[in-house]
């Protein structure tokens, strides 16, 4: 599966961002899909996911400021960031993950001011 992520930026601390990933297939044909992110020096981390029949996941340090939904209809997984803190800025990137392959987006950059 192809993905094309969108909607990162530059945004100030206590901001809101929508991220956008868009598979190449029917979404519900893909176990699981998600959103990790990678700061610089940092290794790349889990932020949300959500499998094939809608249940959603999130790390504990998330304290629910994130959000991770779907539009089955547009084959899009979107990822709403709110109340953003300079250490959230990384490079975000979309997973498919398949029973036998996984396939990553290319990376949208988001970047939280002070």
């Amino acid at each position: 599966v192809q993905l094309q992520a969108s909607g990162g930026g530059l945004v100030q601390a206590g901001g809101s961002l929508r991220l956008a990933c868009t598979a190449s297939r029917n979404i519900l044909n893909i176990p699981s899909m998600g959103w990790h992110r990678q700061a610089p020096g940092k290794q790349r981390e889990l932020v949300a996911g959500i499998t094939a029949e809608g249940a959603t996941n999130y790390p504990n340090f998330m304290e629910g400021r994130f959000t991770i939904s779907r539009d089955i209809s547009k084959n899009t997984v979107y990822l709403q960031m709110n109340d953003l803190k300079p250490e959230d800025t990384a490079v975000y990137y979309c997973l498919a993950r398949e029973v036998i392959d996984r396939s990553w987006g290319q990376g949208t950059q988001v970047t939280v001011s002070s």
